[in-house]
């Protein structure tokens, strides 16, 4: 196919998509909300460096505001919206990108799960697209419930090595990236779950086993698509996460990041809530069948 007559067909299907979300999550009663992309201080993370807009920062996710949205009285809202975070280009990633984010009070992260299965079958049938998805050369049962699969399961199944092990000696992101990542999602998608607690400062931990956080992420043929957990509320507890993550920071040589202080004094009011973060994008790829990120975007940095 002509290659502008596939992008034209891939930005076709990329507004059915939206759309088709836009209506599950309206039927399901969310409100969709429009935060600010440009913002004072996000959430400091040690591997994402956040765009700078003059004194403030391009947002590299709508979290922090739809939280307070949350605190406000707010129960269940959506949004759709584009995030920025330097230094990342590749064929699935863009400096510039396209986020679903949805928060949902008194829900956890299983209840979230379900909603994940739900989005995708709403979106699937309205795009009458079949429960078989090809996608590079693999057949994806779509049909629910999905496969879940903890963690440290998923290093026993696929890696050389013990998730305790990975963590001990700094090699959790390498093994999950190389060994365990490509493997996930090849014949029906699959829920990665009950993440070591260091590897996320936002999430609750597991009531059970502290030491785990109630996480999961989402793939499909390989492909990270969603990442959603139980939220933490105590803002103690959120403070001291965001102090080791600055620690981290300079530590990796990475530029210093102001306190979200608001977003702190905000989080006491918050409600127990759950919330997840998916990359659009991404989705349009996959249902596709584009081998690059760059296939389902209008402009890429290097067209500009």
């Amino acid at each position: 196919m002509n290659k502008s007559l596939y992008r034209k067909k891939n930005l076709i299907l990329r507004q059915r998509i939206f759309q088709a979300v836009r209506e599950f999550f309206t039927r399901h009663d969310f409100l969709e909300v429009d935060t600010p992309i440009r913002i004072p201080a996000p959430a400091p993370e040690p591997y994402i460096s956040p765009q700078p807009s003059g004194d403030w920062y391009l947002q590299t996710s709508p979290e922090l505001c739809m939280k307070r949205l949350l605190a406000a009285g707010f129960p269940k809202i959506f949004q759709i919206c584009k995030c920025f975070r330097r230094d990342e280009r590749g064929h699935r990633h863009l400096p510039e990108f396209t986020m679903l984010e949805w928060y949902e009070s008194g829900a956890t992260y299983t209840d979230l799960m379900e909603r994940c299965e739900g989005l995708f079958d709403f979106i699937r049938l309205t795009l009458d697209l079949p429960e078989n998805l090809h996608y590079k050369g693999q057949t994806i049962d779509l049909s629910a419930p999905w496969e879940r699969l903890t963690v440290a399961d998923a290093f026993r199944r696929y890696a050389p090595i013990s998730m305790d092990t990975a963590m001990a000696t700094d090699a959790f992101d390498e093994t999950i990236a190389f060994e365990i990542e490509p493997k996930l999602g090849t014949s029906r998608p699959v829920f990665l779950y009950d993440y070591p607690a260091a590897t996320c400062g936002l999430a609750a931990p597991k009531p059970q086993a502290p030491d785990l956080i109630e996480r999961f992420e989402l793939y499909m043929g390989g492909l990270e698509i969603c990442n959603g957990f139980t939220e933490l509320t105590d803002a103690a507890a959120q403070r001291k996460h965001f102090q080791m993550e600055m620690e981290n920071r300079v530590q990796n040589n990475l530029p210093n990041l102001p306190m979200p202080e608001k977003f702190l004094n905000d989080l006491c009011l918050m409600p127990p809530a759950a919330g997840n973060a998916l990359g659009l994008d991404r989705l349009v790829m996959l249902l596709a069948g584009a081998d690059t990120i760059d296939e389902v975007v209008a402009f890429t940095p290097e067209m500009l």
